[in-house]
This record gives structure tokens, sequence and C-alpha cells, in this order.
């Protein structure tokens, strides 16, 4: 199946029908992994934007409209069939768009993607909103109506997963939405826009512009007057950049932002499983995941025993070509950002770290943007490498004394997306997590999720939450209505 599967040239979607851009704009997708050119994408500007939400803006008042909220579940759960019918397909474009393993791309990103699909699809059918009696007077009850035309901006280390993680819920509540995938990861989404027509959603309801952010197709979709809301996921300064663009015409908006996540480890853990969990939440996916357990903090009568347990299980972690079986650490997504992580090792380096595994790139690999899974050990509290988000396979490991001296530490950053905990005391647990400012806690656990619950983050981290109910507060609009009795 491999080897039957190419990349994909990447065209825009307005109004049911993949379009080229006006005058032929484009530019060249790379896939990280081999720093080779697999395909152009569409350059999308003001005109495609704006044909695409006047498409979706046409489609509001169209045979959408007129779904039942059954019928809507309906097409939500063959889009999650489709695309679980296609996932070898959808896992093979998307480890070639990011430089993931392959294994990681079918088993994680594109098996969550339909569950996004089927999760929602059943959360609608059981939705209902509020109704009060006042007295003999009156019946006051609430209806929900789509909030409108939705800007989809999507990051792309996750390219499948969170642009679903957001279509899905917005399809649910009636919506039509413009989606603008990451510059660097457009497959996924390009296909994306076939299935969701394939699985009978009506032309206009779903619309895909490729390009860029600032002065280009993303700032155009967040100025957009008839855009009614923008979700983002993505890093904090852009979230800051799009609210400033959004504020004229009072848009909604989602954001899912940057983190610099504690993992807080105290002596009375299970230490084996604490390794297995932490070798994930610190270098899944690269470490390009928001929710990675960056900064690990480690009570200091198990500091030794952790560390030299965690260095030599991450020195066995194979790297390199994503399609190989076995391998655990792709590519990172571009040489832009190879050039940032590396600078960031050697920042450490400059900071007094000493590095006691990675650091470098893998030996034999000398194309793809490679670098070694990489622990740095000796940093203070206020070093660069601990307080900002690199967003790579780098993490710090810090020894700790007092529980209240951790908490204070966990909590010194602008970021409070998420924290794990491992202790295996009941009431610490409780405790520390009461505490720490995060908008995501673990305890003895990472990354499980369930989908019902609230996902977004504290302080610059983010702004609203999304998952089960939470997700139809931002997707839909509440109105009210009285009938006097």
């Amino acid at each position: 199946m491999i080897n039957k599967v190419r990349p994909i040239d990447c065209r825009h979607f307005i109004n049911g029908q993949y379009v080229d851009s006006d005058k032929g704009r484009t530019f060249d997708n790379i896939n990280p992994a081999t720093e080779e050119v697999i395909g152009v994408v569409a350059e999308g500007t003001q005109e495609e934007v704006d044909a695409a939400v006047q498409a979706a803006k046409r489609a509001l008042k169209g045979p959408w409209c007129e779904f039942t909220p059954n019928e809507r579940s309906n097409v939500l759960r063959r889009i999650g069939d489709i695309i679980l019918e296609r996932k070898e397909e959808l896992a093979i474009l998307e480890a070639m768009d990011t430089g993931k393993p392959y294994e990681m791309a079918l088993e994680v990103d594109i098996t969550r993607a339909a569950y996004n699909f089927h999760f929602f699809a059943d959360y609608l059918t059981s939705l209902g909103t509020e109704a009060y009696q006042q007295d003999d007077q009156a019946l006051h009850y609430a209806i929900r109506r789509p909030v409108g035309v939705v800007g989809m901006i999507n990051p792309w280390n996750l390219p499948l997963l969170l642009l679903t993680w957001k279509m899905a819920p917005c399809l649910a509540a009636g919506n039509t939405a413009v989606m603008k995938p990451a510059e660097w990861t457009p497959m996924t989404a390009t296909v994306l826009a076939e299935i969701i027509k394939e699985a009978g959603v009506p032309d206009g309801v779903v619309n895909l512009v490729h390009g860029f952010g600032p002065n280009a197709a993303g700032s155009a979709l967040t100025e957009h007057p008839d855009v009614d809301a923008i979700t983002f996921t993505g890093e904090t300064k852009t979230g800051s950049a799009i609210m400033k663009a959004a504020a004229p015409t009072l848009k909604k908006l989602s954001y899912e932002l940057g983190g610099k996540n504690p993992n807080i480890i105290f002596a009375d853990a299970d230490l084996d499983e604490v390794i297995d969990t932490t070798l994930k939440s610190s270098f899944m996916n690269q470490g390009e995941v928001c929710l990675c357990g960056s900064r690990i903090y480690v009570e200091r009568p198990v500091y030794e025993a952790f560390l030299e347990k965690f260095v030599d299980r991450t020195k066995q972690l194979q790297v390199g070509d994503p399609f190989k079986e076995g391998t655990k650490v792709g590519a990172v997504i571009s040489k832009e950002h190879y050039d940032r992580v590396q600078q960031y090792i050697g920042i450490a380096k400059e900071e007094g770290g000493t590095i006691v595994a990675g650091g470098g790139r893998p030996k034999g690999e000398q194309k793809g943007y490679y670098i070694e899974p990489t622990i740095v050990t000796g940093l203070t509290r206020d070093s660069r490498c601990v307080r900002e988000e690199i967003f790579g396979p780098v993490v710090t490991v810090l020894p700790f004394d007092e529980e209240e001296d951790v908490i204070e530490q966990a909590n010194d950053t602008h970021y409070g997306l998420g924290t794990t905990i491992w202790t295996n005391d009941l009431r610490r647990a409780h405790r520390v997590a009461h505490k720490v400012e995060a908008g995501i806690i673990w305890v003895n656990t990472w990354y499980l999720r369930d989908l019902r619950t609230p996902f977004g983050g504290l302080k610059q981290s983010g702004i609203g939450r999304e998952g089960g109910m939470h997700s139809f507060e931002f997707y839909s609009e509440l109105s009210n209505i009285t009938i006097k009795l």
C-alpha cells in the first residue's frame, strides 16, 4: 500500500469543486524527511478567500439548513467511516507532509480523526437545551442555532487530527466552514474536502483555501467581515495577531495556543510506569505536540535513578525514516524549524546545561530534518530553554525538594496548557492538581482524553474550551424564547 500512494498536488476546494488560484499562483510542498519537493500547492490570497467565504455564506441558506440533527449525525458518521476506509492512504500522506512516523500517523492521527466525527455524530443526537417555567406567567426555553461561517486555521503538527477536532462539531452544529491548513501540511486537508463531499455534505458547506498566514490567505480569512467565528490552533503570537484582526467585526474566537508543560514526578511514583509514559510525553511526534511535558521536575530522592533510566531508554529510540518499521521519532517539520530547535540546544549549552542524551543529528542520516531526542540537565528555572516553548524533541530535567517549591516552578510561566503529576499519594494528587495552573491536568497518565471533557488552556495558552458541550457553546448561538401563558 505504501508504494502505491503518491503525494498529491493540492488545489483549493470552493463550492464543491477543486480550483486553481487566480493567475495560477503555487508554492512547493517539501517532504521534511527527504527534503524533496513532492508536489505543488495552490497559493490563495484575498480573491480565493472571498470566493470561499461567499460560497459558505450562501450554503447557510441552502439545503444544509434543512438537515435535521439526525441527518447531520448520519453524515458525520459517514465521514468518519470513509476516513477509516482510506486510513492507510491518509496516514501515508500525513507522514510525507509532516515527517512523523507512518505507524504513529496510522494509529493516532487518522484513527482519532475518524473518531472525532463518530463522537460528535453520537453526541449531537443527545444534545438538549434549557427550559424554565416562570410561575404561571410564562414558559422560557432556549434554542440553538449555527454561529454561521467559521474560519478554521490549522497547525502543521497534527494536521488531520486537529482539523477534524474542529470540523466535526462545526458541522454538527449546522455551520459552514472555510479551512486554511498550514502551508507545510496541505495534503490531508485536501483529501478531507473530497471525503466530506462524498459523505453527502452539500456544495459550499465546506471550503478550503491553501496559502500563507500574514498578509495572505490567513489574514484575509481573519479579517473577512462575513466570517462569524475563527478557531485557531497554533503559536501564541499568531493568536494575538488574529485577535487584533478579528476585533473590528467582533468575531467569536476559540484558541488553543502554546505550552511549556511541567511533568512533576514525586518519589513515591512507579518509576517504570513514569519512564514509559514520559518517553511519549517528551518525544512523541518529535516533541511537536502542544501538550508535551517539556519541563520535567523530579523529586530529589529518585532524581538520579530516574535520569539514568530515562537517558538509557531515550538513547534506544529509533530515529529516522518515517516509513521504516519501528521508527519512533521522525523528522521535524521544516529546515526553518530544524534550525530553531538546534539554536535552542546551543542556547542550553551556553546557559550551563549539560546534554546527557542527543543534541545532534542521528548517525547515518544525510538528508532530512532529523534531531536526536535531547535531554538537558543543569539549567536553572530562569534559563530560556526552561521558560520558552521549543516545540521539538528537547526536554529539560530539574530536581526539586519540596511540594510547594515545584508547584511554584510549574506555575512560573506565561503558559497554562497541560500538566502531568506522578504520585501514589491520593491526597497529594488532589492537592497539587488543584494548585497547578493548567487547563488539562493528568495524574499518573498523559494524553488520555475523553472527548466530553473541556479542552483548552489558561493564561497565554488559549481562549475558551472545546469538547462535548463546550464545543457546541462555541459553534452555536443560544436564543431564548418566552411564551406568555
